[in-house]
């Protein structure tokens, strides 16, 4: 089964990336594919964050192992956690930290499974805009503190749109003119 994701940012409200990927692939597949489209670099501290509803934080997903993770905690590492393991209803939302000095991130939504159908590799089937830049200076040339988005681990309502929260109305993905 390929799933359908969305990307998109908080920062531009321009830039959205719609990916195909198959269930079976590694976050790391997934990971790469982010990387290699927006031009990144690759952090050590870079990882998924698996969310619910209210982009709370239910899971992670890292790039490496953690000395900082609890004795108690589970460890998902991108190279041996399949997609398909946390992402198969659509609707579920995850967030890709990109940034992570600067605690930036993509948010993501699995908007459709597309049965019958395998993807042999991750694709960007449609783009819009263009990224933010991975780092944000810190001379405030980029952007300024107060425009960074501070990801806290509990939840990531709070940094949609003040302290109203986030409505899935609010996010017209029909109205992006998306280039193929």
């Amino acid at each position: 089964m390929t799933l359908k994701l969305t990307l998109f940012s908080q920062e531009k409200d321009d830039f959205v990336r719609e990916i195909l990927i198959d269930s079976d692939a590694r976050f790391s597949e997934l990971h790469q594919l982010i990387l290699s489209d927006c031009q990144y670099a690759e952090h050590q501290k870079q990882c998924f964050l698996i969310c619910d509803e209210d982009w709370r934080v239910r899971q992670r997903i890292n790039l490496q192992e953690r000395e900082d993770v609890g004795f108690d905690q589970d460890i998902n590492l991108m190279q041996d956690t399949r997609v398909g393991d946390f992402l198969e209803d659509e609707g579920q939302r995850m967030a890709y930290i990109f940034d992570p000095d600067g605690k930036r991130f993509f948010l993501m939504e699995l908007t459709e499974n597309v049965f019958g159908r395998k993807e042999p590799q991750p694709i960007v089937n449609r783009r819009h805009g263009l990224p933010p830049q991975q780092s944000v200076s810190t001379a405030g040339t980029a952007a300024s503190a107060e425009q960074e988005a501070d990801l806290q681990e509990e939840t990531l309502e709070e940094t949609f749109y003040g302290d109203d929260g986030f409505e899935a109305d609010e996010l017209d993905l029909e109205g992006y003119e998306i280039d193929e």
